[in-house]
């Protein structure tokens, strides 16, 4: 039958302006639209304007189909509670910079409010900067802008079958606590590499307590590269190294197949760590790692010429992952409660 009960569109206007030249009824025009007759009265009414006739001089009175829809327009956004942000221009300056310079998310920039101790006449929550982002109530960000659009759908591959055993000992015996994530000093390690031929590789440690991240550039992703960088980075930790790297826990990649080498001390000997694999084709295994990857990859896409990436940008970079609050660590940074766990052990 209609639209009794619907709003009046643009061409509806349109509509009524031409009947009302052609000098149609209002009963007319009401059942052309299929509205009430007292709606076409209403919307004459909200909508005359005075038109001066250039010829006799003399004023009528006619409608304005274009003014109608503007003021409907306008009388639509009116709607609702005002915007908490209301004319508070430092805190917007101050969370677009965040999401524009410092590549937060709207929840982190918030949290880096808190931990700053930042104080503004405005106090939203992360699901209003959400909805202001996509009313588009900041003049320089838009959802484009955001690191990641929430709740995107999970796609679900088709598990493989694993072929041959691991390289080394299997993520099936690696310690309860492990899993628990209750002790400090349990790793997940990964390569971020580009398919370009030549391209260097990064070797990324994740601590699975802390989510501290550690980022090491090397040459390619071969099996001594893996090990060389590793034993910088023991080098860097000297004698702290044991207890601070208690376990290491990698995917089957040929990057990591000599795992008596991994394991090895390079500044002493014996031992430095224990290494577990995680079953083939199963990435969730190591599912710190795999969400600090992404992290990174936010600075550097799919395609990235690491050879053309300088040591210090990858420092940079892994700077930015430790000193991201998260709402897993409850708003905290991964830096802060590493050094409150390395202070725990006596150093």
């Amino acid at each position: 039958m209609g639209h009794y009960y619907s709003h009046l569109s643009k061409t509806d206007r349109y509509k009524i302006e031409a009947m009302l030249n052609s000098h149609c009824s209002k009963k007319e025009i009401a059942a052309e639209l299929h509205v009430h007759i007292s709606t076409v009265y209403r919307e004459i009414k909200r909508a005359r304007w005075v038109h001066l006739d250039g010829d006799t001089w003399i004023e009528e009175e006619r409608y304005n189909p274009d003014g109608a829809e503007k003021r409907y327009r306008d009388n639509l956004a009116a709607k609702g509670a005002p915007l908490k942000i209301g004319n508070d221009f430092e805190f917007a300056g101050y969370i677009e910079n965040k999401i524009l310079n410092e590549d937060r998310s709207p929840a982190a920039a918030l949290a880096d409010a808190k931990l700053e101790g930042k104080q503004f006449k405005t106090s939203i929550c992360v699901s209003t900067l959400y909805s202001y982002i996509s009313k588009g109530v900041f003049l320089t960000i838009t959802n484009k802008d955001l690191p990641e659009k929430p709740k995107r759908k999970r796609q679900y591959h088709k598990v493989k079958t694993m072929k041959r055993p691991p390289r080394g000992e299997s993520i099936e015996k690696r310690p309860a606590e492990v899993d628990s994530r209750t002790t400090f000093g349990h790793w997940e390690m990964d390569t971020v590499y580009s398919k370009k031929k030549g391209s260097k590789a990064l070797l990324v440690l994740t601590e699975r307590l802390t989510r501290k991240e550690i980022i090491e550039k090397m040459p390619d992703r071969t099996a001594e590269s893996t090990v060389r960088a590793l034993d910088r980075i023991e080098r860097r930790f000297g004698a702290r190294f044991r207890l601070i790297f208690k376990t290491i826990t990698v995917d089957n990649g040929g990057e990591f197949a000599d795992v008596e080498r991994l394991e090895r001390s390079a500044i002493r000997k014996g031992k430095r760590t224990k290494f577990y694999y995680c079953h083939p084709y199963s990435s969730f295994e190591r599912g710190s790692n795999e969400c600090q990857n992404k992290m990174i990859r936010r600075k550097y896409p799919k395609g990235t010429d690491f050879g053309k990436v300088t040591a210090a940008a990858v420092k940079e970079v892994e700077e930015w992952v430790n000193n991201y609050p998260r709402e897993i660590l409850g708003w905290r940074t991964s830096e802060t409660l590493f050094q409150e766990c390395v202070a725990a052990l006596g150093f």
